[in-house]
């Protein structure tokens, strides 16, 4: 009889799954931090390119809560932004991190103007862009490209389901094709993606959540944030909850579904995220999101209970 050998744990530093902090220590050597900034932006589901109202989780700030004051230029943004962060990291280097609303819905000029000007700033190793994949054409992906050949860059796109009554439900505006076209083309030009989902939107089940999180392991993205939905005040989708259609999940519901995405999803993707959070002032709900680091501890808790970690179920498509 053949006697079954114990797997040993995967780990990424202390960490049972590949973390971000990790990636950058890895890259660069040293502690590197996103500088979140908001370039004025609009999008093409707020404007009425597409239709209105934005993404109904969305709040007035594009997502970009924690970003710098859009009335002030980039370069004012960057090192409000940076001092506000070294009280944390006091020796660091910078990520730009063009966060607020769709970072790529300019002329390609425009964009080519902001992004070299924050490149341009001491200390910074690279940028990060948050995205829409309808709002990625040809001469702007042509740009990424060459950008991405002479620094550090992650693009990070938003998909939050794969299911498209879902994404009719918070108005996405977009269908689950254009994300995986946006996603290939991407990935000619070998630039890094960081898929986006959220946990907690309305009607999704358990097991809606997790095919998801499958297709984003068998997507050939470098990335993953995975969101918990968060109800913040003055959104559209206030509505929807007062309407009965948004059901908070609970910390232990939520933990052991992050838990369950992590075990088959490939070990060399980055786990940008494993949770979110909403400014105080203004989120309704779930509450206990405001505590992260008990939601990141009770993650880890889980793992080391089940004696599991990032990639130990991943079945790569053959």
């Amino acid at each position: 009889m053949t006697q079954l050998t114990k797997q040993e744990p995967l780990l990424w530093g202390d960490k049972r799954y590949h973390t971000w902090n990790y990636h950058l220590r890895s890259v660069f050597g040293e502690k590197v931090f996103k500088v979140p900034l908001d370039a004025g932006f609009t999008c093409p589901n707020r404007d009425g390119a597409v239709t209105t109202g934005g993404c109904t989780f969305c709040s007035a700030r594009g997502s970009g809560d924690f970003a710098g004051n859009r009335k002030d230029d980039l370069v004012t943004q960057f090192h409000d932004v940076k001092e506000k962060m070294h009280r944390k990291w006091p020796k660091a280097k910078y990520l730009g991190y063009f966060q607020a609303y769709t970072n790529t819905y300019a002329p390609v000029e425009t964009l080519r103007e902001y992004y070299e000007t924050i490149l341009e700033q001491e200390d910074v190793v690279g940028l990060s862009v948050a995205t829409r994949p309808d709002c990625l054409p040809d001469d702007v992906v042509e740009y990424l490209g060459e950008l991405n050949k002479r620094t550090f860059l992650w693009l990070e796109l938003g998909l939050q389901t794969i299911h498209e009554q879902t994404a009719e439900l918070i108005n996405r505006a977009h269908d689950y094709g254009v994300y995986l076209d946006a996603v290939e083309r991407l990935r000619k030009q070998d630039i890094k993606v960081c898929s986006h989902i959220i946990l907690g939107l309305p009607g999704e089940t358990d097991e809606m959540m997790m095919e998801s999180a499958r297709a984003v392991a068998q997507m050939g993205v470098q990335g993953i944030k995975i969101h918990l939905l968060h109800l913040l005040k003055y959104t559209p989708m206030v509505k929807q909850y007062e309407e009965g259609l948004v059901e908070f999940l609970d910390p232990d519901r939520y933990i052991k579904l992050v838990c369950d995405m992590l075990e088959i999803l490939p070990p060399d993707m980055v786990i940008h995220r494993l949770t979110g959070d909403g400014p105080p002032d203004t989120l309704i709900g779930p509450l206990w999101s405001l505590d992260k680091w008990s939601v990141l501890n009770g993650i880890d808790a889980e793992l080391k209970k089940r004696d599991s970690w990032q990639g130990k179920y991943y079945v790569p498509q053959a």
